[in-house]
């Protein structure tokens, strides 16, 4: 016969039923409880897969702050203390309702939880602080101390400074603390030292905007006898004249000048002439006039030609190639809007291809070492009648006289500072306007005697007459716009 059926957790042994140990289930009833389990509906289940961190235990549970989301929590305390503020008030909880019936108890949480609570607060208030403060010697200092920063700063800011009285107003305890620390040093200095008045020893804060006013003053120095005025400190608010340091300036230029000697080098040169080096001189002027190029342009140029001679032989058909490309580089160095290479080819009547001009260019920089800073007699010139305060015609005669003196090959030896005072002193002479003044001696560095012998070698090229084929310059200074100094009168003898 086939035994009959046994409900779910029976087992039979020796025909009798028996029931399982509590606590003990049977590979069926495991059975069943799944079975009941699948047939129930899936409420709450994710079809994803699930994630790690879902999966792992679960710890202690805190809150992420997000980066910029609650800044009041920087400000009030670190960063690793954020993660211990759910336990904390937990813990406060517990405690509050277990110790209630005492007294004592209840007071020592009340303190403890106190502060915790002023942390979460955005802002802390300035009553406390002053709370902080025992007695009210203390409060005075501290008052005393603000208004004394505020007073400074003050001084020190402009009327809007709205930034730094606000923070003045939220001082820290710190701070707070710093100030009492500095008063007590303070104390200390002041026994050291002798008295004084407040408004001296305010630890140099009322010197400040002195300081300042004295930028914008004007020095008064003590001039040598003889010389009639401080050029410099007249235009010392002036900022194109450079007055503070405008001496040093032109003392840089002079301690400079040997650093581009030029000799005589025509024994060297076998294919040129004193009369080609005047010739290609008056060609760079006409082109100085027909581009409407500045006048140190043309110095530089002119400069740059001796000082590749000095050092180079060239050859007849290439002087004019070097005289363009000096001034191909001088306008580069100096002018705001240079000519381009075609305009100096077609000047040179497409006697050079471009290849040439570049190729000279390389050549004249390489020579100098590619130090263009030379000293030009046309900047010492306009600084010496500056400060004589001589009138723009005697100035424009005395740049004419120092033009002219390009195209002389004797001059080349002489001192850029020293022709520019010597065609100056010239100039005053041929104007019947006086000799070489005190002021002129301090301002130049130079004193007649360092210079006589300059100022006969420019007469005398004066009174020599050149042939038709150099009157560039001549005809240039004879136009109304530099007053005719041209056709002035020459002196043969001169009062020096």
């Amino acid at each position: 016969m086939v035994p009959p059926k046994l409900s779910n957790g029976q087992t039979k042994q020796n025909g009798v039923t028996l029931l399982p140990r509590k606590g003990i289930t049977t590979r069926s009833q495991n059975n069943a409880t799944n079975n009941a389990l699948l047939k129930q509906p899936l409420l709450n289940k994710d079809l994803r897969s699930k994630r790690k961190a879902e999966a792992s235990p679960v710890k202690e549970k805190t809150i992420k702050r997000s980066a910029l989301g609650n800044i009041t929590n920087a400000i009030a305390k670190p960063f690793g203390t954020t993660q211990q503020q759910e336990p904390k008030k937990a813990v406060k909880k517990v405690v509050h309702t277990k110790l209630k019936p005492t007294q004592t108890t209840s007071n020592r949480v009340a303190e403890k939880v106190v502060p915790k609570a002023d942390v979460v607060v955005p802002k802390p208030k300035a009553v406390p602080r002053v709370k902080a403060l025992k007695d009210e010697e203390e409060k005075s200092k501290v008052s005393s101390k603000i208004e004394a920063v505020r007073r400074s700063l003050d001084l020190e800011k402009s009327d809007d400074s709205s930034l730094y009285v606000s923070a003045l107003e939220d001082i820290s305890d710190t701070s707070i603390k710093k100030s009492e620390r500095d008063d007590k040093k303070a104390e200390k200095n002041e026994k050291k030292e002798t008295p004084k008045d407040d408004a001296t020893t305010s630890g140099g804060k009322t010197e400040k905007p002195h300081a300042t006013i004295n930028l914008d003053a004007v020095p008064e120095r003590t001039m040598p006898e003889g010389v009639q005025w401080d050029f410099d400190a007249e235009n010392w608010l002036d900022p194109f004249q450079v007055s503070h340091y405008a001496m040093d300036i032109f003392n840089y230029l002079k301690e400079r000048e040997c650093l581009f000697p030029i000799g005589d080098y025509m024994e060297k040169q076998v294919c040129l002439s004193r009369w080609m080096r005047s010739l290609l001189v008056d060609w760079m002027v006409e082109v100085q006039e027909s581009f409407e190029l500045n006048h140190e342009t043309l110095y530089l140029a002119v400069k740059l030609v001796d000082l590749y001679l000095t050092k180079v032989t060239v050859g007849t058909e290439t002087l004019q190639l070097l005289g363009a490309a000096s001034l191909f580089i001088a306008s580069k160095y100096d002018e705001r809007i240079p000519p381009m290479v075609e305009d100096f080819l077609y000047i040179c009547d497409g006697a050079y291809t471009q290849r040439e001009l570049i190729r000279m260019e390389m050549s004249v920089l390489k020579v100098v070492d590619f130090d263009l800073g030379i000293p030009l007699s046309y900047r010492f010139l306009r600084r010496y009648a500056r400060c004589a305060k001589v009138s723009m015609p005697t100035l424009t005669l005395a740049r004419y006289i120092l033009e002219y003196s390009l195209m002389d090959y004797s001059t080349i030896r002489y001192s850029d500072s020293k022709m520019a005072a010597s065609a100056l002193l010239l100039a005053l002479q041929m104007k019947d306007l006086g000799g070489w003044t005190q002021t002129l001696e301090y301002y130049s560095g130079y004193k007649v005697d360092d210079i006589r012998d300059i100022v006969h070698v420019l007469n005398e090229g004066l009174h020599r007459k050149h042939k038709e084929a150099l009157v560039t310059i001549r005809n240039k200074y004879s136009h109304k716009i530099f007053f005719e100094v041209a056709k002035l009168p020459l002196k043969d003898t001169l009062d020096i």
